[in-house]
């Protein structure tokens, strides 16, 4: 039987009485609060990142000049880099906001991790955060050179959520070039803009991220005559030149199914893949740390044995 964790479903209780309350007095969702409901959550949930040295830069690209926040953990050997992008639905979400996940995921794979600071929706709808992401791969290296960090040209492409969405399409479209993209993480990744799959129904209400916010979503991302469909990495092109890849699903996240489909279209397509499940918990659980210590930690352990699993 489905069980949700329980300190989760107190937690929700309250959130979704909340929301009704919002919604009857008229609330209407703006990319405002789409911002700071992910910032507030956050930072309420998440206690700040394990020390070590941060810098900024730019990475230079044709379409726009993207600001990157990278994290250097002590004695971590030179080697491939990890590049991270946030969640937040293409509209939401930051380097800012999620500094304290980046610090982790450094610490725990003990290798350095480029975030992105690409552009959101609406007002810089798709593609132009996938076109900052291909920036970044195509132009860290000269970036890390001008720091006087040390890598090796081979890059891990890891994201939540949207995130998980620009990551897997990137990764398809890197897939035929020369850059050594040598292994992806899928964190509840959104993989199927036509919210087909039975889980979208299945959890869509009532467990944090629903259908109808989804949908919002897209619709601010996606402004033109774009093809959902051709758009979704899960209907994309499949072949092994793709990387190796661990595909991070939440029992009650409304995106479960797209995660599994997506395993098995790798699978199929002959790719290394993994798939690592979460009973009980929900969309964007490492945003909410203090609440599942548990499972925020198995995660950081298995993406660094599979991070290390790719040397």
């Amino acid at each position: 039987m489905r069980q949700l964790d329980v300190k989760l479903a107190e937690w929700l209780q309250t959130f979704n009485a909340q929301v009704a309350q919002l919604n009857a007095a008229g609330f209407e969702p703006t990319p405002i609060s789409a911002r700071e409901g992910l910032a507030n959550l956050t930072r309420g949930f998440v206690a700040p990142g394990p020390q070590m040295a941060v810098c900024e830069s730019l990475v230079y690209g044709a379409h726009y000049n993207v600001p990157v926040r990278i994290y250097q953990p002590e004695g971590a050997p030179a080697g491939p880099v990890i590049i991270y992008s946030h969640g937040g639905g293409h509209m939401a979400g930051s380097v800012a906001v999620y500094d304290s996940i980046c610090r982790r995921i450094a610490d725990a794979c003990q290798r350095v991790v480029i975030a992105p600071d690409y552009r959101l929706a609406p007002e810089n709808p798709y593609p132009a955060g996938i076109q900052d992401l291909l920036t970044v791969v195509r132009g860290a290296a000269a970036t890390l050179e001008k720091k006087g960090i040390e890598c090796d040209g081979r890059w891990i492409l890891m994201g939540d959520s949207g995130g998980g969405a620009m990551t897997a399409t990137a990764s398809h479209l890197l897939q035929h070039e020369r850059h050594r993209v040598i292994g992806q993480v899928l964190i509840y990744p959104s993989l199927d803009y036509t919210l087909q799959l039975p889980s979208i129904e299945e959890n869509g209400r009532g467990y944090l991220l629903e259908k109808e916010k989804i949908g919002w979503y897209f619709d601010n991302y996606f402004q033109g005559a774009e093809n959902r469909y051709q758009c979704s990495p899960l209907y994309g092109e499949f072949t092994g030149q793709l990387p190796p890849t661990l595909v991070v699903t939440a029992e009650f996240c409304p995106l479960r199914d797209e995660g599994f489909a997506y395993v098995q279209r790798l699978d199929d397509a002959g790719v290394a893949v993994q798939s690592l499940h979460f009973d009980g918990m929900i969309h964007a659980f490492l945003n909410m740390e203090s609440l599942v210590a548990e499972d925020c930690q198995r995660f950081y352990r298995h993406a660094a044995e599979f991070v290390t699993g790719l040397d």
